[in-house]
């Protein structure tokens, strides 16, 4: 395999971000660029709060966030991949409610009239993908994963805020942070909105999950006539 393969789901482990450790997600935003800067903050921070903030505080604030070196805490944000133990690839995902500057955007809310506290909503807010690995498949497989982690955490829905990418137009790097449209396609969303000319809300619904049936317990058999039945 070349560093220009692509890397196939099968051969990528997806891990909770808790179960990863700090070095691993470190290596996977860098030093430099976008992620380097943000940390995956955007959504987590508003106000002056993010505009005030440095990579620093940024970096400390996901590191909180994931609880990273600990697989026995309670909770995290985000999922991390690996390809032959390296990590490459970092996706947050989460309650929607958590993401504090989502509560505003217009993006989000453009035409839909939902409550804001219902943390049972998860949304897909931002991938990384480390230097050497990009162009390489790696988006696809954790936008994936994302479908069963947020549904096995309970969520009852999981939307994205996908960018529109048209034919021979660039995006920088940066902007598509959010993923594009085809990638959540691919990992079974469904298109519910289009706040404007560039985004688009993509979302998955689960069913909800009914208690199991179990069958009423065979009754025992009477004694016959005649005989006392045994002590049980």
């Amino acid at each position: 395999m070349t560093s220009a393969d692509p890397i196939k789901a099968d051969e990528l482990t997806i891990v909770p971000a808790n179960e990863a450790s700090w070095l691993d997600l470190r290596a996977i935003f860098g030093t430099s660029d976008y992620p380097g800067k943000c940390y995956c903050q955007r959504f987590k921070t508003r106000g002056w709060l993010w505009s005030q903030g440095t990579p620093e505080d940024r970096q400390r604030q996901l590191y909180e966030q994931t609880n990273c070196d600990d697989p026995a805490a309670g909770n995290t944000t985000g999922l991390v991949a690996y390809a032959g133990g390296e990590p490459v690839g970092w996706v947050a995902v989460e309650p929607r409610t958590e993401y504090p500057r989502l509560m505003g955007l217009p993006t989000v809310w453009k035409g839909r009239h939902e409550d804001k506290a219902d943390d049972g909503v998860w949304a897909v807010t931002c991938f990384t993908t480390r230097k050497g690995y990009r162009k390489r498949g790696i988006t696809y497989a954790l936008a994936a994963a994302t479908v069963g982690y947020a549904r096995a955490n309970g969520a009852r829905a999981l939307e994205a805020y996908a960018m529109l990418t048209e034919p021979g137009k660039e995006i920088t790097w940066g902007e598509l942070h959010v993923g594009a449209r085809q990638v959540f396609e691919e990992a079974g969303f469904t298109e519910v909105n289009r706040p404007s000319k560039r985004r688009v809300v993509m979302r998955v619904e689960f069913p909800e999950r009914r208690p199991e049936v179990r069958p009423p317990a065979p009754r025992s058999a009477a004694p016959r006539p005649g005989r006392r039945a045994r002590a049980r």
